[in-house]
């Protein structure tokens, strides 16, 4: 065997963050990689709030990617917002690598660098790990020439290991992006093969309720909600979660239940089923809903909330 063949062979794993601006698709992206919905991905600014960590695995060559979904990096919008930036920069600490996820220009826009990404940018300065530039949805790019031009931008910007156009929703170009990552990772194996995730089943829980409340609600509503899980119990046959999602004003309130509870019921509806899919077993879920006056611009109280989320 060639020294080439046996580097290739080498069983390789680490850290990789992957961070971006809000709705590029780093969590699609995730779970494009891992084969299985992780993390849950909505059209709304600010839906990750936590750091989640979720294990890709292969055997051929022995690889083992300990990627970490981050909140949206942006200029901060009141407390919450802080909280998710503080939360995003934690993410990339102690990582072997950094997968920066930004999206192709829309077809009226220059092939310049999004004004954005010099928020991602700037936090990327305070890593010392190889940055990869990954640029999604190029299935939407009809002009393929733009792409070099777009490319040719962020490379002016900063030195990349590696860009790689990708579409997450598709699957275009994984394995060529895995292979890049790959080749950033420290030798040896980090975590037993059936390792997924670190965190609990009530974690996922509690995210895909506030899911379908981010999808079922409008305007400035499902950024102010945050889920919390009051009781969560569960035997062979059933599951039964009481919860309660958390709004800023009593309007907001109004909403979330809806026209003769109709909302709240769709959101619940949803949230079950999607509940019941992760955890194979039949789901009692009763969700109520309470008005904590302006926390997301309260400090003290957006860090508590996203600490009590992110501990569920």
């Amino acid at each position: 065997m060639s020294e080439l063949e046996n580097h290739a062979a080498e069983a390789r794993s680490g850290r990789c963050a992957i961070v971006g601006r809000p709705n590029v698709g780093k969590s699609t992206l995730l779970n494009a990689i891992l084969g299985q919905k992780l993390v849950i991905a909505t059209p709304r600014p600010g839906t990750t709030r936590s750091c989640v960590l979720g294990v890709y695995a292969a055997d051929d060559p022995p690889t083992q990617v300990a990627f970490v979904d981050t909140p949206g990096l942006e200029r901060p919008k009141g407390a919450l917002g802080q909280v998710l930036i503080d939360s995003a920069k934690q993410g990339m600490l102690d990582c072997d690598s950094v997968v920066f996820v930004t999206e192709v220009p829309k077809p009226s826009a220059p092939a310049e660098v999004h004004d954005k990404d010099l928020a991602v940018l700037d936090a990327l300065e305070a890593s010392n790990a190889p940055v990869l530039l990954v640029i999604n949805k190029v299935d939407k790019l009809k002009a393929k020439e733009r792409l070099f031009a777009f490319i040719e931008a962020y490379q002016r910007k900063r030195e990349f290991a590696a860009v790689v156009p990708i579409s997450a929703t598709r699957g275009t170009n994984l394995e060529a992006l895995i292979s890049e990552i790959r080749a950033t990772l420290p030798e040896g194996l980090m975590y037993d093969p059936e390792f997924l995730t670190d965190r609990p089943e009530r974690f996922f829980v509690s995210e895909l309720v506030r899911e379908s409340a981010m999808l079922n609600t409008r305007q400035e509503v499902p950024y102010g909600i945050a889920c919390e899980l009051d009781s969560y119990e569960e035997d062979e046959k059933l599951v039964r979660i009481e919860g309660t999602l958390v709004v800023e004003k009593q309007s907001h309130k109004a909403i979330v239940i809806g026209s003769r509870g109709d909302t709240i019921k769709r959101i619940s509806t949803q949230a079950r089923e999607q509940i019941e899919a992760l955890l194979e077993r039949k789901v009692y879920l009763r969700l109520f809903v309470k008005v904590v006056p302006g926390w997301t611009r309260d400090p003290v109280k957006a860090r508590q909330l996203a600490i009590k989320e992110g501990q569920t």
